[in-house]
């Protein structure tokens, strides 16, 4: 077999544990394979350093450059449903303590704390190893050494067969994508999932950042991409209007608005989210202007500058209050 033929000329041997409930598949680019791995050092006491069964399964895209390519390798040459042990040579692993450090804090939720304290001179900076935040892949580092890798192959997904992520999209998948983040989003607000709809409205985001980075600024493709933002960075702002993080209301509308100075639902939202900031001066100008945009606002504005005037009216009975009591002590 092609792929085992390729295992051995690097020095990877594999053991099948348990036989696959399928014939061995060709898997060609864009497959997902889903996957529970155990890594094991090559010692007396075969100690496991990690093992995925303790979190959740593992997944990678063929062809997708997943870092540590061995995985890739070796899960190629299994079955479905097959459990297989892979012993990798150090020079094939060289990787793995960088990919387990990031596997490891997606698992938790949480990142390292470590830094790589790379500020010494000359050669002493070259001399000292990068801090992994743990002992055991720290170790690895200093001391490159063989790994056993057990592998189970739980899936099988090919392309067309799973809703790819942005990340693994080509540009005019990603493209070809926002008329469905767009939809998918604004059903999720009606039904008033906000979260949920936020994070459609996100995605769409980071498709349309990952699109403007080919292209070169100030062009017409540039512009074409930077305009399809608009409808996204409102609905976001809404979302974030609706879940109170104001800070950010302000950043997007102001972005739309530096696209669009007289875009209406940017004003109002902005002016709404200046107004929770206490930036009443801030507020009022973004409600006069979009009234005078779109005098069917004028109710609606009126409402809230009249909640702004009482804000102020207890701001300032609560700053008199202040200073009372600061003359009486």
């Amino acid at each position: 077999m092609e792929g085992l033929r390729e295992l051995s000329e690097i020095g990877v041997t594999k053991r099948v544990l348990a036989a696959g409930s399928a014939d061995l598949q060709d898997y060609p680019y864009a497959t997902k394979l889903y996957f529970h791995y155990k890594t094991q050092l090559c010692n007396d006491e075969n100690t496991v350093i990690d093992d995925s069964r303790k979190t959740k399964p593992m997944e990678i895209i063929i062809g997708k450059q997943f870092k540590l390519t061995v995985w890739e390798q070796c899960l190629k040459t299994m079955r479905p449903q097959e459990v297989a042990e892979f012993t990798v040579p150090p020079e094939q692993v060289s990787a793995y303590p960088t990919v387990a450090q990031k596997l490891r804090e997606f698992a938790t939720g949480t990142k390292s704390t470590a830094e790589n304290k790379h500020h010494c001179c000359g050669g002493m900076a070259q001399m000292k190893a990068p801090d992994m935040g743990h002992s055991d892949l720290n170790e690895l580092v200093r001391n490159p050494q063989p790994l056993k890798f057990t592998f189970d192959l739980l899936n099988i997904k090919f392309p067309g067969q799973y809703e790819k992520e942005t990340w693994a999209m080509t540009d005019d998948e990603k493209l070809n994508a926002l008329p469905r983040l767009k939809e998918d989003g604004n059903r999720l607000y009606q039904d008033k999932q906000f979260a949920e709809a936020e994070a459609k409205y996100a995605e769409a985001l980071g498709c349309l950042e990952n699109l403007l980075i080919h292209e070169q600024p100030g062009t017409e493709a540039w512009f074409k991409l930077d305009k399809l933002r608009i409808p996204f960075l409102l609905n976001y702002s809404q979302c974030k209007l609706i879940s109170e993080d104001y800070p950010v209301v302000i950043e997007h509308t102001s972005s739309v608005l530096d696209k669009d100075r007289n875009n209406v639902k940017a004003l109002f939202r902005r002016g709404k989210a200046h107004s929770a900031c206490w930036n009443f001066t801030e507020a009022e100008k973004d409600f006069e202007r979009a009234v005078e945009l779109d005098p069917s606002l004028t109710t609606a504005v009126k409402k809230e500058l009249k909640k702004m005037e009482m804000k102020q009216k207890q701001k300032d009975t609560e700053d008199r209050e202040k200073l009372k009591n600061l003359f009486n002590k």
